[in-house]
């Protein structure tokens, strides 16, 4: 696709300087995060399971 662009890189500095934003999730966190779900999805996907991954996810992680 011509309008993909090959690298994206984000920063949250002017949100935390102006904004006073911090993150609540460590980076570490966020991968073991999309991790857990990306195992969850392949193994309902094996399974043909149908399930509401919004309310799976929230019981699993809990608020964070």
């Amino acid at each position: 696709r011509p309008a993909e662009v090959d690298l994206l890189l984000g920063d949250a500095s002017k949100a935390r300087r102006e904004l006073g934003w911090e993150p609540k999730v460590t980076f570490d966190q966020l991968v073991k995060l999309m991790v857990d779900h990306d195992l969850v999805l392949a193994r309902e996907e094996a399974e043909g399971a149908d399930i509401n991954h919004v309310a799976t996810a929230k019981a699993r992680w809990g608020s964070i």
